[in-house]
């Protein structure tokens, strides 16, 4: 396959019909070198990070898969794509060590192509590293145009040289392209992209981008025909769902805002949809959470009764250096509105220790707030530095002989009230979606409450994909055994 301007002139202009003639054009050459090699091509796609990059891998594995390149569990493949994520910095660290374990293989097999992507991409001095140590890693791109995969490919095969196209802003915003869903009956859906909370200590808006929220009637068209397609959970997925609606974003263009539409109307609307069954969304800010929102959770039984809000600290003064725009007592006042109303609520949230200038009196109010608000479960991360955000500057770095105790500590409180919390729901009978047959024992079958608790119970693979009704015999902490009644 050759490069020449001839295929670059023809290629239709508008999305998805361009990235649908790079398909046509890649499969070509995997037709003719699964023919050569005798055996069918490989990719494996390695994700880390959020509900976000995990259906982005979704949209991955759906050019690839129709490419006519064949999913394998091996990470060593004929195409490797890390989806990264850079929240952290041992996310980092992770794939630095995958690209080490994966230099021999790529040294043993002229086939294979090895791509990178997702938020990593878009910090400029991880470009640069790769390209410097990294040399063998044919194809970069970053999170404005996961859609682009298959030109990528089309440009790295007819160049036979590195593709490195990272934007610095979203040109498109292109969802009609096929998707892998790991899930026939569930799937999340994209309802806005980017983040303008610029939390002190999170690189997201950096890497993201500004908020851009797609129209109502492109999300309910899409949840409609994944309805018409069999699937009775959807999740909303947005950094902020809370906030969707700040500015529409068409195909290539910036849309003006409607003030009347916000994600409570959408919510309700996607309620509506016939053929859903569950609706779930995350991630939700305690800043922008309305009352009208929490009225239609209450109202409507199609909302699942589990709801994410990261607290991040219980402590006013660092609240305020995270830039959260809360204090802690108007956290404790939300929770509180939202368990008047919803009573049957499950709550889970993010906790940060070691936050510079934490102090122990700030760590003790922490601690308060999980013991007022009693969190179903609680993601615990110790403070991460990110370059080129506001908290990587701050003075007073906590030591972390101190962050561990602190980190110790809360994790014991955490675990200590989850598991009084899931024992409430012990010999009740609750509707569950199954999903997948148990990993550690083919006789049982796994599915989820509405609540986001995992429940294990004997029963035939044909239940895969329905809601039953399940009792809840024995709580194992943070699980439950049951029986289909």
């Amino acid at each position: 396959m050759k490069y020449t301007d001839e295929v670059y002139n023809a290629a239709p202009s508008s999305e998805p019909e361009r990235q649908l003639y790079f398909i046509d054009l890649c499969s070509q050459f995997v037709k003719l070198k699964t023919k050569e090699l005798g055996r069918p091509l490989k990719y494996s796609v390695i994700t880390f990070g959020c509900q976000m990059n995990a259906h982005d891998s979704e949209k991955l594995k759906g050019i690839l898969d129709k490419i006519g390149y064949t999913e394998s569990d091996d990470e060593i493949s004929d195409f490797v794509i890390y989806n990264t994520c850079t929240i952290r910095e041992n996310a980092n660290q992770k794939l630095y060590g995958h690209l080490g374990h994966l230099k021999k293989a790529k040294n043993t097999n002229e086939n294979m192509i090895v791509c990178l992507c997702g938020c990593m991409m878009q910090e400029k001095h991880v470009v640069e590293k790769i390209k410097n140590s990294y040399s063998y890693v044919d194809i970069v791109f970053g999170t404005h145009n996961i859609y682009e995969l298959a030109e990528l490919i089309y440009k790295r095969l007819s160049n036979d040289k590195p593709v490195i196209e990272v934007l610095e802003a979203p040109v498109n915003t292109v969802e009609a392209l096929p998707t892998k869903r790991k899930y026939s009956f569930k799937s999340g859906v994209n309802i806005m992209y980017g983040c303008n909370n610029f939390c002190s200590y999170c690189i997201v808006p950096y890497v993201r981008g500004r908020e851009r929220s797609r129209t109502p009637e492109e999300i309910l068209r899409e949840i409609n025909c994944l309805a018409e397609d069999g699937v009775k959970e959807i999740m909303l997925l947005g950094q902020n769902v809370n906030s969707y609606g700040t500015a529409f974003i068409g195909e290539s263009e910036i849309i003006n805002r409607n003030p009347d539409y916000g994600f409570p109307q959408l919510l309700n609307d996607v309620c509506n949809i016939p053929g859903i069954e569950r609706v779930r969304f995350m991630t939700s800010h305690p800043k922008d959470l309305s009352d009208e929102l929490i009225q239609v959770m209450a109202d409507n039984k199609k909302v699942c009764r589990h709801l994410h809000l990261p607290v991040q600290s219980g402590s006013t003064e660092i609240l305020k250096r995270m830039n959260r725009r809360y204090t802690k007592e108007q956290y404790i006042s939300l929770v509180e509105r939202i368990q008047n109303n919803i009573p049957d609520i499950s709550l889970t949230t993010d906790i940060i220790v070691g936050f510079p200038g934490e102090t122990e009196e700030d760590f003790l109010d922490t601690l308060d707030v999980v013991e007022k608000v009693r969190y179903d479960q609680a993601f615990t991360f110790i403070y991460s530095k990110r370059t080129a955000t506001p908290a990587a500057a701050m003075e007073n770095q906590i030591s972390p002989e101190v962050i561990k105790d602190r980190f110790d500590r809360l994790l014991k409180t955490v675990n200590r009230i989850s598991a009084e919390r899931a024992e409430r729901f012990n010999g009740e009978i609750k509707e569950v979606l199954v999903e997948e047959i148990n990993q550690k024992d083919e006789n049982l079958l796994s599915g989820r409450t509405d609540n986001n608790l995992m429940v294990h119970f004997p029963g035939d693979r044909s239940l895969i994909g329905q809601i039953i009704k399940v009792k809840l015999n024995e709580c194992k902490g943070f699980y439950y055994m049951g029986e289909v009644i």
